[in-house]
């Protein structure tokens, strides 16, 4: 369920809303919700500061409901 709001947040931000892959992972630390979207719109899904980011760690941390959830946007210039 978070995976999917999640992918549906990002949609409405980006420009290659095609491109919007969201990851769920375990880990020990609770889950991750990993975010990959066009090298272009890298900076519309992080935004001026990381506002837009952490906007966006905000609802999902919400929609939760007390389970650690993180969320990592992963810049897909880097060697995966």
């Amino acid at each position: 369920m978070l995976e999917e709001a999640l992918e549906h947040l990002v949609k409405g931000i980006v420009d290659h809303d095609d491109e919007v892959v969201v990851r769920h992972k375990q880990g020990r630390r609770g889950d991750l919700l990993e975010v990959r979207v066009h090298p272009d719109d890298l900076g519309r899904v992080i935004g001026r500061s990381g506002r837009t980011a952490s906007a966006l760690r905000t609802v999902i941390g919400a929609l939760a409901g007390g389970k650690n959830v993180r969320v990592d946007i992963v810049d897909t210039d880097r060697v995966r």
